[in-house]
């Protein structure tokens, strides 16, 4: 089996290359061990919409109770619907089977110890377990249990919608959030509408990634098309928001956490707001001028729920749409909870288009992958850093290098699960924009270069 399918924060392949029945018999019965080893008696399972998830899933329920754990089956739901589970259910952990955001073809498992999904060692330590082939025995049952109006009706309870007429489309991109966002926006009095609703693992629309305009343009022109408020997009399993506003300007998860952190501030002054290496400085300035304190972390949706808690901060956000609510939620990531805090924010102006508005302007770039072995990405970063260090005024090293000078800053760092490093650039203009990226680019290439001469 390929041992990189143990990636930072889950477990994720192609299936019928990486992923097979014989493959995943194996992983579960490694997961199940894992658990059993910390003390875990019975588990809940999630699938999202995916082809090979509701297969993927009876192996797993066979071989988690092949360990002696009991599992309650959820069925077909979010993977926040999942992580909500852990909150209300009698269970020490539980595993969502997705490939989220990537494309149809591609599966994985993201993987619960009590109430937060492990990532880094806690991921190998399985592949260790897996690899050793040494598994515990016992014998488990399953059961099937329907949380979905739980968690629905959680939220519709703690969101206050002020009578006012919101007109919104969502577009769940034939993933799993649509049979959920649409019942709790209407509850709320919301004038919803939605494109992409039903859940298809062919996914025939579009990609499921609201975050790149592949994703997000039949969302766009539906918006503009019926002159909504805006439009609310949701990845494959519903942990990741996207948002165009009503002139059809994509709204990144940074500026949304920016326009969730400062409502939280309003009531919550002194608050800490986390925030990752790739957000914009416009987020951090902002919490600091709202009263709260603003603190930069790593990228990655367990590590950033990892600081959320250390920290013990109200709220994080990512630039990828990851948003984790603690203040009047679980502290999990949830694109539907944030969805609805969004709203709820909306619905206090006369015109929603002000809230997007008044975010401070700055020019900038979104997530860009540059292509770089995995051999080679983590040295072709050192050095990078290395020459970075002369020549800008401000360095964050926390997850690889972010440089800052008074007119702007970049982002290289290697990425925890491609061939690529990620790169991100804002600045005060275009000019200086396009001239940071270029030099950047160009310092990339020639490390590359020498480490590993073209040809080799």
């Amino acid at each position: 089996m390929n041992s990189q399918i143990f990636r930072e924060y889950d477990i994720r392949g192609v299936v019928g290359k990486d992923l097979d029945d014989d493959g995943v018999a194996l992983i579960a019965r490694a997961i199940g061990t894992y658990w059993v080893h910390k003390g875990v008696k019975r588990v809940c399972l999630g699938m999202d919409a995916r082809l090979s998830s509701p297969g993927f899933s009876n192996i797993m329920a066979h071989g988690f109770t092949q360990c002696g754990l009991d599992v309650i089956d959820l069925g077909m739901v979010p993977t926040p619907v999942m992580y909500f589970s852990l909150f209300k259910l009698d269970v020490g952990g539980g595993i969502e089977i997705t490939g989220s955001h990537n494309p149809k073809d591609d599966n994985g498992f993201k993987i619960a110890l009590g109430h937060s999904t492990i990532y880094g060692g806690e991921i190998q330590k399985i592949r260790e377990i897996m690899e050793a082939g040494i598994f515990a025995n016992g014998s488990g049952r399953v059961k099937p249990y329907d949380i979905s109006q739980e968690y629905m009706d959680d939220i519709i309870h703690r969101i206050d919608i002020k009578p006012k007429h919101l007109k919104v489309v969502i577009d769940p991109g034939n993933g799993v959030a649509g049979p959920f966002a649409m019942p709790i926006f209407k509850a709320l009095g919301i004038d919803t509408s939605g494109i992409c609703m039903e859940p298809d693992g062919n996914f025939p629309n579009h990609h499921p990634d609201p975050t790149i305009s592949s994703g997000i343009q039949m969302l766009r022109d539906e918006v503009l098309g019926a002159h909504a408020d805006l439009g609310i997009g949701f990845d494959g399993d519903a942990d990741r928001i996207g948002v165009i506003d009503s002139r059809g300007k994509v709204i990144y998860g940074d500026m949304i956490t920016c326009i969730l952190a400062k409502a939280v501030l309003e009531k919550n002054p002194g608050e800490k707001i986390l925030g990752e290496v790739k957000c914009s400085k416009v987020l951090f300035d902002e919490v600091k001028k709202a009263g709260g304190i603003p603190i930069m972390g790593k990228v990655g949706h367990s590590l950033m729920k990892a600081r959320l808690m250390e920290e013990k901060a109200a709220l994080a956000g990512e630039m990828s749409g990851h948003i984790f609510f603690v203040n009047r939620w679980y502290g999990f990531d949830d694109a539907i909870y944030a969805a609805c805090r969004l709203l709820e924010i909306l619905s206090c102006v006369d015109n929603p288009q002000t809230i997007f508005d008044a975010l401070p302007v700055m020019v900038n770039t979104p997530e860009i992958r540059f292509e770089c072995k995995d051999r080679i990405k983590v040295q072709v970063v050192e050095r990078f850093a290395s020459w970075a260090r002369t020549g800008y005024e401000k360095i964050v090293d926390i997850d690889g290098i972010r440089f800052e000078n008074q007119d702007g800053w970049g982002l290289v760092r290697p990425s925890n699960t491609q061939p690529v490093i990620v790169m991100r650039f804002e600045a005060k203009d275009a000019g200086t924009l396009e001239a940071m990226q270029t030099d950047t680019r160009n310092r990339l290439k020639m490390i590359m270069d020498k480490i590993e001469p073209p040809g080799m």
